[in-house]
This record gives structure tokens, sequence and C-alpha cells, in this order.
């Protein structure tokens, strides 16, 4: 019986459209050209018939979501082991491909063991409740993903504390705040902040940890989810721990991202990992990813870390500064940073509304975020370089910002 309910949806839908909150109706690729002529790939979108588009929000930061060698990997195991692993893991649902893969993100990121999910968001919301008490106490950036706050509220800790973004001195007093009142102590933060592009203290962090780490009998845990970050910052592309000189004792990444696949992951120590798969419940009770996706992942994380992920990376920091100095010049407000995250602020819901429209006439794909995705008057226009993107493709896009600038934007 939906007669009663539904009213209240249709009125919660109209305030959210009133309110500029609503995301509205979803853009449906309906086809993807192939890069050619100097130009990277263009998605073609259902409704816009005629119209090519650069696609400036997507998340797939090493542009190999189309790779052939990726294509072929996950043909290859779909066709050796099935499109769908039939089961969760501890049922019948691991094939080797899992397993090579939770090898290989383990090497790579110079740690004992790894495990694999179906999403870095379930990672989250899965490990953390498995590793919070009812001794325990939790400290979180103001600024971590939904995924992180979702996490934290399915954990009931004892006690829980948000410290303002990025700053050390308040995170410090926290900290001191539980010693004496917990037993357990666990630091989360993003590596990357998806809205913004700049990136979590973590040696900072780590530093801290390990100087109040004496006063908590089971210790402090610092868990850091880099998802953005993991493929795509530091020298070779291992993440914010690379960049900052920091560690994690629970790092948590995507294969969905820079990857180009699908799917999340954690790595850490062997005991830490093997308590996780048998207490994490959306690793006991999901379906893992198909082989054919651990397949593809497991042959980015190759591309990665040969000469053809060195010139990925090459080529994706020098467009990235093209296109972060191209708009700055422009007078837009950027975020500084070294991520392919490039965030334009805006600080008004309607205004970035306009933009994104805008836009959109031009054949560019970009994300607008309001409130409450981000707090009251950082409002932004989010873009992310992919290194699928040429020159051309940066150069259109700052021109498309060039003539909104030029009209009054």
């Amino acid at each position: 019986m939906l007669n009663k309910v539904e009213p209240f949806f249709v009125s919660a839908l109209e305030d959210m459209e009133h309110s500029g909150r609503r995301k509205g109706k979803e853009n449906i690729v309906v086809g993807v050209k192939r890069p050619e002529g100097g130009k990277g790939p263009r998605y073609l979108v259902k409704g816009k018939e005629g119209h090519e588009f650069i696609r400036m929000n997507s998340n797939s930061y090493l542009g190999l979501s189309l790779n052939e060698e990726l294509l072929a990997a996950e043909e290859a195991a779909s066709r050796a082991y099935g499109v769908g692993p039939g089961a969760v893991r501890f049922i019948s649902g691991t094939y080797k491909p899992h397993r090579d893969l939770e090898k290989k993100l383990a090497a790579f990121h110079g740690r004992e063991e790894a495990m694999v999910f179906s999403s870095a968001y379930s990672t989250v919301v899965s490990i953390l409740p498995s590793l919070v008490t009812t001794e325990t106490a939790v400290i979180s950036d103001e600024l971590n993903h939904n995924c992180i706050i979702n996490a934290i509220r399915l954990s009931r800790p004892k006690d829980k504390a948000v410290y303002k973004h990025l700053d050390m001195a308040e995170l410090e007093g926290c900290i001191i705040s539980f010693i004496e009142q917990s037993r357990r102590l666990i630091i989360v933060t993003d590596g990357i902040f998806s809205m913004r592009g700049d990136h979590a203290s973590l040696k900072a962090i780590a530093d801290l940890a390990q100087k109040y780490d004496v006063h908590f009998p089971e210790g402090i845990l610092v868990v850091v989810d880099d998802s953005h970050g993991v493929g795509v910052f530091g020298e070779t592309g291992r993440g914010t721990e690379e960049f900052t000189g920091g560690r994690a004792d629970i790092l948590i990444g995507t294969l969905g991202k820079a990857f180009g696949v699908n799917g999340g992951y954690a790595v850490s120590s062997d005991a830490v990992i093997t308590y996780l798969r048998e207490t994490a419940p959306m690793y006991i009770y999901s379906n893992p990813i198909t082989p054919g996706e651990a397949a593809a992942a497991l042959k980015a994380l190759e591309i990665l870390e040969g000469q053809e992920g060195k010139r990925i990376l090459a080529h994706l920091r020098a467009i990235t500064e093209r296109f972060r100095s191209a708009v700055s010049s422009l007078g837009y407000e950027v975020i500084e940073g070294d991520h392919p995250i490039v965030p334009i602020m805006i600080r008004d819901t309607k205004k970035t509304a306009e933009l994104i429209s805008f836009l959109a006439e031009r054949g560019v794909l970009a994300t607008g975020m309001s409130y409450p995705v981000v707090p009251k008057g950082d409002e932004e226009v989010r873009f992310q370089v992919n290194a699928d993107h040429t020159e051309a493709d940066i150069d259109c896009v700052v021109e498309a910002l060039r003539e909104y600038r030029h009209k009054g934007g």
C-alpha cells in the first residue's frame, strides 16, 4: 500500500527541486567513440543525438577503461570462469583471478595481504564496524567521504570526534581527550578528498598515532580510504602514502577509479586481513567482483608498474597542470593541488547549475556539487582530468569556460 506514503516522497522531491538539491535524471550513455585525430574519447548521450561530449566527470584517471589489454584480459577470464562469481567467496565464489589480484595488490602496497570487495564504499562500511568495539573511540576529518560517515554510524563506537579539515592541532587535541577513556582509538581519513582534490597530512597523522599509541591498551589504528589517490597520486601511483611519506595501518583503495574497472580492496598485515575475512559482513555476505573484473584490474596494475604506466602518469600530470593553470588564469577560484581533481569554486547553487548547463551545451560533461554533498558556500563544479584526454580536449574545455566568463558568468 503506497498511497499513504507516496505523497511524502513527492513532497520531499519537490523540496529538493526548490532548494536546488535534486540531482535529477541521469545521463544515459548510449555509445563511446574511440580516440581519433588528436581527440580523446567522445561520449554519446541519449536524448542529445548528434552531439559528442568530452567527459570531465570520470574517476577513470588513468584512462584505462577502454584499454585493449584490459578488455582482452577481462574477456579471457570471463570465457574461462564465466561472467559471474556464482556465490559469496566462502561458499563457492573465489577464483584464481581473485587471489592473483589480491597478491598483486598486497605487493603493490608493500603489505602482507589484501582482500577484494565489490566496491570501495562497501569496503569502508564493512571494515570499520569490524574494527570497532564497545571500548573504541573514532576520530574523523570533517570532510571525509559519505562512506566513512556512514561506517562510523554503523560502528556505534564508544565515542567519536570530528576535527576541522586537515587541522593537525585539533586532531591531537581529540586524541588527548580520549586517553584513559577508550582502550582502542581509530583515526580514519580520506587520502584524497574527493570534493576538493587536496590530500590528508598522512605523515603527520601517522606521527601523532605513534606518539600517543602507548596511552591506549589496544593501540591507535590509522585507517585511510585512498580511493581517489591509489593509481594516480605519487611518483609511481601508490597514492597518498607515497606522496606524503606516511603509512596507514589499514589502507583502503578502489579498482573502479584510476584502474578503470570495478571493486574495492583493503591491504594490511596477514593477521588483520585474516580477521576481516571472518568478520567483515559485506565480504562474507555479498558477492565479489567477477573473475573477469579481477583479471582486468590485475592487467591495469601490470600496466601501471611498467614503462607505459610511467608515460601515462607523466602525460596526466602535464595536462592536469595545463588545465589548472589555464582555468586559474581566467580568474576562476581553483583549489591548488597535484591531483587531477580540479574544482572551480562557484559558492552558489544556482550559478553552479547554470555553469553545468552551459558546459553541456558546448559538449562538456562536468559535475556540479551543491549542498548537502558539500557544505553551504562551498558549491563547486568539479572537473576530473583523465589520461585519455588530449591537449586539444583540455583546450576545448578551457575555451568553453572562457566563453562563460566573458558572458558574465
